[in-house]
């Protein structure tokens, strides 16, 4: 299986490559023996989120065209210069705008001879939330009433609603038929397209695929994976003479292609200038006609948000306000909307009169976690911050709730977090599987999930759509509490929810007081400040291992796991993680997955590239990364265990959603800890070093931390001097709409 990427190939944004390695030990501010490499990794910015580190198993998103990058460069910059927001009276007028632009769009589609249903191009998450959202409603809305001013619906709660339990996840939706894909096949060859293209290309565009793809070749761009300079060839391959960059269709389809890749970087919309300019550069000769046809065919959705909501109405009827203006997928429009609509209803149906079960519970709840129990007791969203040793609080108010008699739950982002929770009986694993039905209290005769109380750890890693999807699930009355650790890495999905709920200040925060012990909870809460500082380890907590290239690094980092540690520390080599910054490179995660396997568990790879006993990671959605084991193939696929689950990845699957493991990045590792860690830092990736990767990375380790040093004083500088990227979202703006500031 080649791990090298191209059209239609497992798009990994190579966020950094490596160098590094000797063996002395040292401090970490110590300048590494030898110069590094020095290089520049092949950061993708497109793919990079704030940390440089994609979604990586989960969302990788395209390889790294440039285009991408500008877009998401510029993006970040127009983010940096604050957050728009609007007052009340001007997000309806804006809306009922966007109303009357909807039934302009759907008359326009109604005379074509293909009309597009509302929420048909959706997939993956978004597509799940719009059938939840349908299914809780009672009924499937029209698309021109989706982004309406909200009408309030209440939930009426059942006076004893049973349960209803749903102990396996709804099976997943059949994939294209077989006539579908053949007939793709057939028109990826005569366009030069790889024809293993054709099950992705199938299930992006659905029925009558060919057809479409025949009519216009840039939707070869709703591929993950391939980028505008491959559909060009595959376009001009296909409609010869005809084919041009002022084609409209390819203006629309690169407009969304750099709109998916903002998302990729973690943007939920774009600034129309950030957009405009990535379209010129990508060859769009007008790009403003290229923007306003998607908006016309109904691809994207604008937004024009108050830049000042606060100022006083200007004196003179004809001065405008300053406004920006925003273009966003539907899909992320949608989830924004959602997740602030059932925010502002979680805030809005709680009193402030307890009752007495949360009395209760407030009164059995110490230390730490009665604040967080008192703020609990009154109010439907709560913000609790910290970092590792904090999660003993929400576990005993998780204990607390639950002898109350209360209905509480908690859940994390991977399973490796339920199991540091130690929350005992409440404790139901993953959000993903509390939604699916696969864990936790089953659904209410309303469709809402059977609870009270639902404590989330791992807030951070909550992107906008999964976010969404929670929130809507929850009942009326029920309390959400979203704990995590901001100073860790965002989502690796689009949004930065936790990071957005803070700074808009609409709920009580309780930050906890209780720091992270021994040397490495020192290491780390210094490096959350901003300081780099030397730590006394006599357990050998804390080792330096300075490198001179990627090479050295490498060997390093495979005798550190496969020797020296086990040897040392007592800490045996599959229960050591290794965390690199990117993909590529000869010291990214793809060159030492294959030095570790050869020297761990070597073998042919004659399942796909992967042998019994290999360590592996499984994304089966976007935003999802769950470590694992290789157990035996066959013909239904890998069979692997997750998380002690048993999982069977198709054939055609296995190449875009299994890695092999013992190497990862910080966002595939973000929400996991292990007993040891090898953090590999060569000198060619210091562009995507920051604080919160530093940080995130650092503090993977339970136990002992190893620290493979090849960027001399770029480490110090990354953690002292650069901070996350900025990401522009609407969900300030539209949670300062609905909620009122919180006291």
């Amino acid at each position: 299986m080649s791990t090298e990427p191209g059209l239609g190939a497992k798009p990994e944004a190579d966020e950094g490559t490596t160098a590094g390695g000797t063996t002395e030990t040292g401090h970490l501010t110590d300048r590494a023996s030898g110069a590094g490499d020095g290089a520049a990794g092949d950061v993708r910015a497109a793919g990079a989120a704030e940390s440089g580190d994609t979604a990586d198993g989960e969302a990788d998103g395209a390889d790294g065209d440039e285009s991408a990058g500008a877009v998401s460069g510029a993006a970040d910059s127009d983010a940096a210069s604050g957050e728009g927001s609007g007052e009340q009276s001007a997000a309806a007028a804006e809306l009922a705008a966007q109303r009357i632009e909807r039934e302009r769009i759907e008359r326009r589609k109604a005379e074509k001879a293909a009309p597009i249903e509302s929420g048909a191009k959706l997939s993956g998450k978004a597509a799940d939330l719009l059938a939840a959202v349908r299914a809780v409603e009672g009924g499937g809305k029209p698309a021109t009433t989706v982004f309406a001013a909200p009408e309030p619906s209440p939930r009426p709660a059942a006076p004893a609603p049973e349960p209803v339990r749903r102990p396996q996840p709804a099976p997943a939706a059949a994939g294209p038929a077989t006539e579908t894909i053949g007939a793709v096949r057939r028109v990826l060859a005569d366009g030069g397209a790889p024809e293993s293209l054709a099950p992705q290309v199938a299930a992006a565009l659905g029925e009558g695929a060919e057809t479409l793809l025949r009519e216009d070749p840039w939707q070869l761009l709703r591929v993950t994976g391939v980028r505008p300079d491959q559909a060009d060839g595959f376009a001009r391959a296909l409609l010869g003479a005809e084919c041009g960059p002022d084609d409209e269709r390819r203006g629309r389809a690169v407009t969304g292609w750099l709109l998916e890749q903002a998302a990729v970087a973690g943007h939920t919309a774009l600034e129309m200038p950030a957009l405009t300019a990535a379209l010129a550069r990508g060859a769009v000769p007008d790009p403003e006609a290229a923007v306003q046809d998607a908006l016309a065919e109904g691809e994207a959705l604008v937004f024009r948000d108050l830049l000042d909501p606060g100022a006083p109405e200007p004196e003179d009827d004809e001065e405008e306000r300053p406004v920006r203006v925003l273009v966003a997928l539907e899909r992320y429009a949608l989830a924004e909307e959602s997740l602030a609509d059932g925010l502002a209803r979680l805030v809005s149906s709680v009193t402030k009169d307890t009752s007495d079960p949360w009395e209760a519970a407030a009164a059995a709840a110490s230390g730490g976690a009665a604040e967080l129990a008192r703020a609990v007791a009154g109010h439907g969203l709560v913000l609790h911050t910290g970092g590792e040793a904090a999660r003993a609080e929400p576990a005993a108010l998780l204990g607390a709730a639950r002898a109350a008699g209360l209905r509480a739950f908690a859940a994390t982002h991977t399973p490796d977090g339920g199991r540091r929770l130690a929350g005992g009986e409440g404790a139901v694993g993953t959000v993903a599987d509390l939604l699916s039905g696969a864990a936790g209290p089953g659904r209410d005769t309303d469709g809402a999930l059977a609870l009270d109380l639902l404590i989330v750890l791992d807030a951070p890693q909550l992107d906008v759509e999964g976010a969404a999807m929670l929130v809507e699930a929850l009942p009326d009355g029920a309390r959400l509490v979203l704990s995590g650790d901001p100073a860790a890495l965002w989502s690796a999905g689009p949004g930065r929810v936790f990071a957005d709920l803070l700074a808009a200040r609409v709920c009580p925060q309780v930050a906890s007081r209780t720091p992270d012990p021994g040397p490495l909870g020192e290491l780390v809460s210094g490096i959350g400040v901003g300081e780099l500082t030397q730590v006394e380890a006599p357990g050998k907590e804390v080792v330096i291992v300075p490198v001179r290239d990627a090479g050295e690094a490498l060997h390093r980092t495979v005798q550190l796991v496969a020797d020296s540690v086990p040897r040392a520390i007592g800490v045996p080599a599959g229960q050591t993680v290794v965390i690199t910054p990117g993909h590529g490179g000869a010291a990214g995660t793809r060159a030492l997955n294959a030095a570790l396997k050869e020297r761990l568990n070597p073998g042919p790879g004659r399942f796909g590239g992967f042998d019994p006993g290999d360590r592996i990671v499984h994304s089966p959605a976007p935003g999802r990364t769950v470590p694992g084991e290789v157990v035996t193939a066959d013909i239904d696929g890998l069979h692997l265990s997750c998380a002690g689950a048993p999982v069977v990845v198709p054939k055609e699957r296995v190449e875009q959603s299994v890695r092999h493991g013992w190497a990862l990045t910080a966002h595939q590792a973000a929400g996991s800890r292990w007993a040891a860690a090898v953090v590999v830092l060569p000198g060619d990736a210091v562009q995507s070093l920051s604080r919160p990767w530093v940080y995130t990375a650092f503090s993977r380790a339970e136990r002992h931390l190893s620290v493979v040093h090849g960027v001399e004083q770029a480490l110090p500088k990354a953690v002292a001097e650069i901070l996350p990227k900025p990401r522009t979202t609407r969900l300030p703006l539209l949670l300062k709409t609905q909620v009122p500031a919180a006291d």
